[in-house]
């Protein structure tokens, strides 16, 4: 009981770090560098990315890129919220758009 209630405890700590880790990169990529030479291009060059990190299809792997993702497309819809539905929202929603259109 003491050392599985241990190895819980273990494990949970090891994920929320690793979830701190993930959101981390995630504020990582939606902050544009220095060197970028517009919003409007680090946004176009990421955002597909960014929504890539969506089709992992290793399991484990899955969740931390999904949290990455999450973080990141969270954090460029509060700081640019027009250049995130461009180029973030609209392209996620948009085969649900085709099939309510067909």
């Amino acid at each position: 009981g003491i050392s599985a209630a241990v190895v819980g405890g273990a494990g949970a700590e090891a994920a929320a770090l690793d979830w701190r880790k993930c959101d981390a990169v995630g504020k990582i990529l939606a902050a544009c560098p220095q060197q970028c030479l517009s919003l409007e291009d680090y946004y176009r060059q990421v955002c597909p990315q960014v929504l890539d990190l969506l089709h992992i299809q290793d399991k484990v792997a899955a969740r931390q890129f999904q949290r990455v993702a999450t973080t990141t497309l969270l954090s460029m819809a509060r700081e640019q919220p027009q250049l995130a539905e461009r180029h973030l929202l609209q392209p996620l929603l948009a085969p649900l758009r085709r099939c309510s259109q067909a």
